[in-house]
């Protein structure tokens, strides 16, 4: 099994990368869309966080690359501005793992 890293992937309507006054009933339509061209490419999509008024989108997912969370964009059309892999700083994760 190919190990799974945690990507953010930012869309902008400032930079044609988030569908212009994409109101939430459309989103869920398309989010659908977006979560079956996640798993045809090994993504799971985890979180969206949408600012509706801004026009700006947020998304985590797991992925074995930035590549296979790019061509899950391209299933269905969605440019990004960036993919970037993170790691997670929550209690527990990496940042407040205590030493043994």
């Amino acid at each position: 099994m190919t190990p799974m890293k945690f990507f953010l992937d930012t869309h902008d309507v400032r930079h044609g990368t988030f569908p212009a006054g994409i109101e939430p009933p459309a989103f869920a339509a398309f989010h659908a869309q977006y979560e079956a061209a996640c798993r045809a490419e090994g993504v799971v999509a985890l979180r969206i966080h949408v600012g509706f008024a801004d026009g700006r989108a947020f998304c985590l997912t797991m992925a074995p690359d930035a590549e296979a969370v790019a061509r899950a964009h391209a299933r269905v059309g969605l440019p990004f501005d960036e993919i970037t892999e993170i790691v997670t700083s929550a209690p527990g994760d990496l940042f407040f793992a205590r030493a043994a």
